[in-house]
C-alpha cells in the first residue's frame, strides 16, 4: 500500500494535490480546452466522463493499484490535469508514471517538467524505488521527447499492446530511469525548472500526455 499513498506534493510551481471529486469541475474545463479527448492517439475522459474517470482512479487507489493526483497550478490554485503511480511492484521496487493529462494552456509554462520532478523525488527519495517507468504511444511525439528530456532511456516498444475504444492499435514505448541514474536526473531537472520558472517557453515546447 505505501507505493499508493498520494501525500500532498508542492513547490513553486504546481501542487499536487491528493484526486478526489473537489477538482471535478476545473478538470471538466481543463479537457475540454481544444478537445483534448479527440486526440486518437490518447485516452482521455470526455468532460461528462470526467467524473466517472475520477471514481474509477479512486476506487483503484481504495485497492492499492495508483496513487492518483490532481494537478493544481500554484498561480491559480485550480486543477488543470491529472497523473497517477501506477503498476506498482513492490517486490521488485518498481512503479510507473502515468496516466498524466494536462490542460492545453499550461503547456510550455514548466508545470509538466515540475510535476515530473515531484514524482520522481517522491518516487526514489521517499518510497525508495529501484526503477521509475514510463509508457506512451509510438505516435505522441510529443510525449515521447518530453520523457527522453527527463533523461529516461528507452527499454523497448510492445507492438501492438492496446486497442483503443475507436479501434486503433496501440505501439507502446516504454522509458525508465534507475536509482543509480536519479542523481544525474535530478540536477538536470533543477536546471532546466530554474530556466522555466526563469525564461518564457514557447507553447507546444512541452508535451500534455503520457498517459498509458
Amino acid at each position: 500500500m505505501q507505493f499508493a499513498q498520494n501525500p500532498r506534493l508542492t513547490n513553486d510551481a504546481v501542487i499536487l494535490e491528493p484526486l478526489s471529486h473537489q477538482w471535478t469541475q476545473d478538470l471538466q474545463e481543463a479537457v475540454a480546452s481544444q478537445e483534448l479527448w479527440r486526440h486518437w492517439f490518447v485516452a482521455l475522459p470526455t468532460p461528462e466522463g470526467m467524473a466517472e474517470e475520477i471514481d474509477r482512479r479512486l476506487a483503484e487507489h481504495a485497492d492499492g493499484l495508483c496513487a492518483p493526483w490532481a494537478i493544481i497550478s500554484a498561480a491559480t490554485g485550480r486543477a488543470v490535469g491529472m497523473t497517477s503511480f501506477h503498476t506498482l511492484d513492490h517486490a521488485n521496487k518498481r512503479l510507473e508514471i502515468g496516466r498524466t493529462w494536462m490542460a492545453a494552456h499550461v503547456q510550455g509554462t514548466g508545470i509538466n517538467p515540475s510535476v515530473k520532478f515531484l514524482q520522481l523525488q517522491r518516487a526514489f527519495e521517499d518510497l525508495g524505488v529501484n526503477a521509475v517507468e514510463f509508457r506512451t504511444n509510438w505516435h505522441n511525439h510529443r510525449s515521447r521527447a518530453a520523457i527522453e528530456r527527463l533523461g529516461a532511456k528507452q527499454d523497448g516498444v510492445l507492438r501492438k499492446h492496446r486497442i483503443h475504444p475507436d479501434g486503433t492499435v496501440r505501439d507502446t514505448v516504454i522509458y525508465s530511469i534507475t536509482n543509480d541514474e536519479w542523481p544525474a536526473v535530478k540536477l538536470t531537472r533543477m536546471e532546466r525548472l530554474y530556466r522555466h520558472m526563469q525564461v518564457p517557453i514557447m507553447p507546444n515546447e512541452a508535451s500534455l500526455f503520457d498517459a498509458s
